[in-house]
């Protein structure tokens, strides 16, 4: 049985971008197709932090969003390759500018990001 998804705010861009790029390694997995690692396992390699499967869900999602496209080659054992739209490429250049934000103010980031870390409740 399929379970109803509740209609997420889509009221302007930022709303549409959000459930678009929701998920913590999306930008990077676009980033890095985008570099020319298409292949799963690649990926993985580059994101060691991430499980498979987190990996493959989040790759469906860009799929499903038309970022993404797959190429499923016939052969045993099975060979999987992404590869970026050209909805995925118009992406590129956002994605670029927000990690050289991010550069430009990394002490500043790493900081806070620590301090939040180190003083936020244990559950």
């Amino acid at each position: 049985m399929y379970e109803r998804k509740t209609m997420p705010n889509l009221q302007c861009g930022l709303d549409l971008m959000g459930e678009v790029l929701y998920g913590k390694w999306k930008m990077r997995l676009l980033w890095f197709i985008h570099q020319g690692f298409q292949r799963p396992s690649e990926l993985q390699r580059k994101i060691p932090d991430a499980s498979r499967r987190v990996l493959n869900v989040q790759l469906k999602e860009l799929e499903s969003h038309e970022l993404v496209a797959k190429v499923i080659y016939p052969v045993l054992p099975p060979k999987v390759e992404y590869y970026l739209t050209d909805f995925g490429q118009s992406l590129i250049p956002v994605i670029g500018a927000i990690g050289q934000w991010a550069d430009q103010h990394e002490e500043r980031l790493r900081m806070l990001i620590v301090k939040n870390l180190e003083f936020s409740p244990q559950s």
